[in-house]
């Protein structure tokens, strides 16, 4: 009897991780389109305001059962995380699709995994072979040739570059959060730097709230990019992470740019210029070769 359960288990979960990779990809992917839409009208900060208050709560109840364990652990390192990973490139993500269309900030996102293998280099001396650095070339190639295009007439480069510097941020903060805070549980973290965010940013959302009330459409693309594609996302990913582990977790970077790209199309009616394409060709190949081991010798 527990052979044929464990049998019939053992297809679910093959089709299970398949499903959910694809189902986050395509959040995460909308959240671009999301801030499209919310962004001009509230404005970058108080958007993302409410992105990491509303992205947080989902995620409490796991901060709550696993509060012990964050005894002793400095404050400040909680808040610097969630500045750098999460508040300040969000706000960065939100000012470029408040200027050019969703795909340019998904494509760019796709930077954070050609920005982690130098990284590495940098800070702790890794060595990168040579198929890496192809890698890491082709992508920074593609940021030149995202940020050259035109859509509509008009040039893309200061969302494109804004997005790449939001890529970097969150490569930083990924070396911080291994450093600082490893060991401590994924989700309850991820509540804890999304609330300090929060609570930081709170002074200057206020400040630079609108003064014309935002309509109905932009207040649920507000509350679909917090609830949906923050905080039910992170739970998807941390689901991801600990049944498959982050390197094979790391190929949702590949369906973000590219759902990213077909939502703005299907959903916004944005176009999808030869640019954009060639750009998300290289960059995402760049992903790939930068991602791949060392050949053995």
């Amino acid at each position: 009897m527990s052979t044929a359960s464990s049998a019939a288990a053992t297809p679910v979960k093959a089709w299970l991780t398949p499903f959910e990779l694809t189902l986050l990809g395509a959040i995460w992917g909308a959240s671009f389109m999301f801030q499209r839409v919310a962004a001009p009208q509230f404005g970058a900060v108080p958007l993302v305001e409410l992105r990491l208050a509303l992205g947080a709560i989902p995620l409490l109840p796991f901060l709550w059962m696993e509060r012990a364990r964050f005894k002793g652990v400095k404050l400040w390192r909680i808040a610097g995380i969630g500045m750098l990973n999460s508040a300040i490139p969000f706000v960065m993500f939100a000012w470029a699709t408040e200027r050019a269309p969703a795909g340019i900030g998904a494509i760019s996102n796709a930077t954070t995994a050609i920005f982690a293998p130098l990284l590495a280099l940098i800070l702790f001396g890794e060595r990168i072979h040579t198929r890496r650095g192809l890698g890491i070339a082709a992508g920074f190639i593609g940021v030149v040739v995202l940020a050259s295009g035109k859509v509509a007439g008009a040039s893309v480069g200061a969302a494109a570059m804004a997005g790449t510097l939001a890529g970097l941020l969150y490569a930083l903060g990924a070396v911080a959060a291994k450093r600082w805070l490893a060991g401590l549980p994924s989700a309850a973290l991820a509540a804890a730097t999304l609330g300090c965010g929060a609570i930081l940013l709170s002074p200057f959302a206020i400040a630079m709230w609108p003064e014309t009330q935002p309509t109905v459409r932009a207040w649920w693309c507000a509350v679909a990019v917090g609830v949906l594609c923050t905080g039910i996302a992170f739970v998807i990913f941390y689901r991801l992470l600990q049944r498959i582990g982050a390197p094979r977790a790391a190929g949702v970077t590949y369906l973000i740019s590219l759902f990213g790209v077909f939502w703005g199309w299907l959903l916004l009616g944005e176009p999808v210029t030869l640019t954009m394409a060639a750009a998300c060709a290289l960059i995402l190949g760049g992903v790939w070769m930068s991602q791949q081991s060392a050949p053995k010798k």
